[in-house]
């Protein structure tokens, strides 16, 4: 059987994808197992809902959330939680919500995890969906329920369904619909929930049978792809666990080894050429001398390269003012006709009327003077440039020969300090290509092997819960052996009426669960209560259900997320308001150390009391110059 501490969901670490960084919340003991209470702290409006809201959306939730500091730096979750003990991550992207969801074995920043599995959101009770696999961790899978008393159960579990019973919502903590009154449908099948977490189901047997049924297919094809991997890590040889393990370490010794005498390599050759570092110093003179003339060079050829067409601009400028300035010679004053176009003048014009050039005497030498000044001077500073570059491109090449014979007479002087050490280092360079490869090869073995052991518990893991399913069935019909639904609601009728005690719930009396698992208080139902009296009753009724199943070892995934518990109830600078909230985290507490041990309870809240100081896994301030500023930490 799954042990208490292993069975179910456990939620290890969220981890929003940016483009360039990522935003990590981490919700591990020292013991990197996963926290009894987890508490995200700080100021409103800094992501701590958002938090439960990823976790939530990676456990299948049809959407995440979509806050200004989300959308565009956020690209996709991760949620590594434990299934039945075993570590896993969910991924699913974030924009658009997506249709399916990414598990792999494995944990975040884990070399070499294993390949991801496409698991579908809808249909739930696809065998292959994402659904499917958590409520198989939590013996719920393949169950249908029936919403209709006079019809067959038609309608798959959806683990959709069970995260009422783990996560309380701040819209339902002090609302009037906390079993989903408005909507019939939806508060039958609430209630229906109830039953198969408790195991008091009216189709308890028959959805027993179907279940073993479903299970006994499972572990067919299971066993039969382990033995399909068995064969093929037999025929690839590669060993036991153990000696890969060997085998690695003995490569990771060989790497560093190799290294080291890299390194003491280097130092001998440097100190055996040491008597070169004149010549050295000369090579890097000679160098830097070849690279100064080699840029000059193509600094003046770059310039005439540029000036050579704008020289030719110039003399085209200087062509046009001539032409013009000789129109009046080919065209004379009072002609009758336009010196631009040749169109026919009146005596009275002084524009032409066809392309509008002005009519007389036309004055350029001004333009003609300037356009010849500048001609003359580029073409001087270009016929020097010209000069230049074969006394320029001559000193480069000479520069270039320098470097050469210098470069040439350190190799010279070296030659026979650094050749007895080229041997030795190529020695070196085989082995650590020899031990890389080794590596690698006991690194894919490894895959291999954990693959193979990973299958090996899921189909044990199977295995036990085919016998706790056949046990179950057997049992089936033993009142004795098996609570009933009327005692199932007392039990977590005084598990509620306790809890309120411990809340100190002013004038407390006639505290209890109706039979549909209404709450009530004082004999009226919670809807009567004030919205401060909603909180702890909503509060109450979610923490009696879980503490309940847990205790008795049900259907539950184990964790249970509570978001905003002071809602209504004022602040810590209210005396009673302030003992209130540390009674509900006192009795969380104490119950998590007690009855509760392997349970998990993440809470999100502005401000816990100081006794939850060492529960507090985040503290966002709002304040840039106080980090964290929020989940987007760089988001100001």
């Amino acid at each position: 059987m799954i042990g208490l501490r292993t069975q179910g969901i456990r939620i290890r670490r969220l981890r929003l994808h940016g483009d360039d960084r990522d935003y990590d919340v981490d919700f591990r003991a020292p013991d990197d197992a996963p926290r009894p209470l987890s508490v995200l702290a700080g100021a409103f409006s800094t992501g701590k809902t958002t938090i439960l809201e990823f976790v939530d959306y990676c456990l299948g939730a049809n959407d995440h959330p979509r806050h200004p500091e989300i959308t565009p730096k956020v690209k996709s979750a991760t949620l590594e939680v434990e299934l039945s003990g075993s570590p896993y991550l969910i991924e699913r992207a974030v924009g658009e919500p997506s249709m399916f969801a990414y598990v792999r074995a494995g944990r975040l920043d884990e070399p070499g995890a294993a390949p991801r599995v496409r698991r579908t959101l809808r249909p739930a009770g696809h065998p292959d969906s994402l659904s499917s696999l958590l409520l198989s961790h939590c013996k719920l899978q393949g169950i249908r329920l029936s919403l209709d008393a006079a019809r067959e159960p038609d309608d798959p579990l959806s683990f959709r369904d069970l995260m009422w019973l783990c996560f309380l919502p701040n819209e339902r903590l002090d609302g009037k619909d906390l079993l989903f009154e408005s909507v019939p449908m939806k508060h039958l099948k609430l209630r229906q929930v109830v039953d198969l977490v408790f195991d008091v189901h009216d189709d308890h047997t028959v959805e027993l049978g179907r279940r073993i049924r479903t299970v006994e297919g499972e572990l067919a094809a299971a066993r039969t792809a382990y033995r399909a991997a068995e064969q093929l890590v037999e025929d690839q040889h590669i060993g036991s666990r153990l000696d890969l393990e060997a085998l690695e370490q003995a490569a990771k010794d060989e790497l560093a080894a190799c290294a080291q005498s890299l390194a003491g390599l280097d130092a001998r050759a440097r100190a055996a050429t040491a008597f070169a570092a004149d010549l050295r110093e000369r090579h890097r003179d000679a160098a830097r001398a070849a690279l100064h003339a080699a840029n000059e060079l193509r600094d003046r050829e770059t310039q005439v390269q540029r000036l050579t067409p704008l020289r030719a601009s110039y003399a085209d400028d200087v062509s046009k003012w001539t032409m013009l300035a000789e129109t009046d010679r080919l065209f004379e004053t009072g002609s009758g006709v336009c010196a631009s176009c040749g169109a026919a003048l009146a005596a009275a014009d002084e524009r032409c009327p066809a392309c509008r050039f002005p009519v007389g005497p036309i004055d350029v030498s001004g333009e003609l003077r300037a356009a010849r000044t500048r001609l003359a001077e580029l073409t001087r500073h270009v016929e020097d440039l010209e000069r230049e570059i074969p006394h320029l491109r001559a000193a480069a090449s000479r520069a270039q020969d320098a470097e050469s014979r210098a470069a040439a007479e350190v190799d010279a002087a070296t030659a026979h300090a650094v050749t007895p050490f080229l041997a030795e280092r190529d020695a070196i360079a085989r082995r650590r290509e020899e031990a890389a490869a080794t590596l690698q090869r006991a690194a894919d073995g490894l895959r291999l092997v954990q693959s193979l052991e990973r299958r090996a518990n899921g189909i044990l893991q199977m295995m036990d819960q085919l016998d706790a399913d056949r046990d179950a069935l057997g049992n089936a019909g033993a009142q004795s052996r098996r609570a009933d639904r009327a005692a199932v609601v007392r039990r977590v009728s005084e598990r509620y009426r306790s809890i309120l005690a411990e809340f100190r719930y002013p004038k407390l009396a006639d505290a209890y669960l109706a039979e549909d698992l209404t709450p009530y208080v004082r004999g009226e139902p919670y809807t009567a209560a004030s919205s401060g009296g909603r909180t702890l009753i909503a509060l109450a009724w979610q923490l009696a259900m879980f503490e309940t199943a847990w205790e008795s070892r049900s259907s539950h995934p184990g964790f249970l997320l509570l978001d905003s518990p002071q809602k209504n109830l004022g602040a810590l600078g209210d005396l009673e308001d302030g003992r209130t909230i540390g009674r509900i985290y006192a009795h969380i507490e104490e119950w998590l150390a007690g009855r509760g041990v392997g349970a998990q309870i993440v809470v999100a809240d502005n401000a816990p009391p100081p006794t939850a100081a060492a529960d507090v896994i985040v503290r966002y301030s709002r304040r840039p110059d106080q980090p964290p500023y929020g989940l987007i930490d760089d988001d100001f």
